[in-house]
């Protein structure tokens, strides 16, 4: 028999199920952000809200002189978590326009991109933030600009580790391409459960607190609990903070460098896919 009337359907392949799913199997193989992402969300999660539970059940009466301390913290937490955001989502466009090429090839310096990322990242934050501040002050009667001065040591401190984080990841999605996105959505979450927004550095093991004590964000989140339960401002976390940011961005800075040079000399820049 003749004729696309007269064709029997074509049968259910599972050669070519298979084919396909050893596609994405090599993809997925290939990628070693994809596969450090399956492990380390769910690992985040247990670690954080394990470390919180743990502190609640050693301090009983804690909620009862705990005043603002949850809420200032989600608050100064978005601050880190939504400048980096803001700073990667503006360098991702231009990798989902697959402009970022044309911008290498123009007079612009990667120097003055960074900036432009910079400036960006803060209207991004502004635009996000400022209603959640509002909100927090109408629902629960928290204002984070009653902390004055201490705030705006909080919010350079803040934003300049997600400056740092952002031009990393940066670096990472031109060595290795849109593979490493995912890096710039959730890279903060692995940061979450060592930077104790939550609870104190205290709660850790031991042996952990001194890798908590690396990270710029946690004498933020301590200075904050300081300055709510004790009304004291800790100058001391706030420039230990600020000299640990200062190393950090000189090395994201570097890294960035670098890894734009590398994708250069591989010709990743104008191969921008997964």
């Amino acid at each position: 028999m003749s004729g696309g009337a007269d064709r029997a359907p074509i049968a259910f392949s599972p050669r070519r199920v298979a084919a396909m799913v050893l596609r994405y199997w090599y993809l997925l193989r290939s990628s070693w952000s994809r596969l450090v992402e399956l492990v380390y969300w769910p690992a985040v999660q247990m670690l954080m809200w394990g470390f919180l539970q743990h502190y609640i059940n050693q301090n009983t009466t804690f909620f009862a002189r705990a005043g603002g301390v949850f809420i200032g913290a989600v608050l100064l937490w978005d601050i880190l978590f939504r400048g980096q955001i803001g700073f990667s989502v503006s360098f991702l466009e231009e990798m989902w326009a697959r402009n970022l090429g044309n911008l290498m090839m123009s007079p612009l310096r990667p120097v003055e991109l960074v900036v432009a990322l910079m400036i960006m990242s803060l209207v991004r934050l502004a635009i996000g933030l400022g209603p959640v501040t509002l909100l927090a002050i109408a629902f629960f009667g928290f204002n984070l600009y009653a902390m004055g001065l201490a705030l705006a040591a909080f919010f350079v401190n803040l934003v300049l580790t997600s400056w740092a984080v952002g031009i990393f990841v940066s670096g990472l999605v031109l060595r290795n391409g849109l593979g490493a996105e995912t890096f710039a959505w959730s890279i903060m979450f692995l940061l979450l459960p060592l930077a104790c927004a939550y609870y104190p550095v205290a709660v850790l093991p031991e042996w952990l607190q001194p890798v908590s004590w690396m990270l710029p964000p946690t004498y933020v989140f301590e200075g904050m609990r300081a300055l709510l339960l004790e009304q004291t401002f800790r100058g001391d976390l706030m420039l230990a903070a600020l000299g640990l940011n200062a190393l950090y961005f000189g090395l994201a800075a570097t890294a960035f460098i670098a890894l734009l040079n590398s994708a250069r000399r591989q010709g990743s820049l104008l191969q921008i896919g997964e």
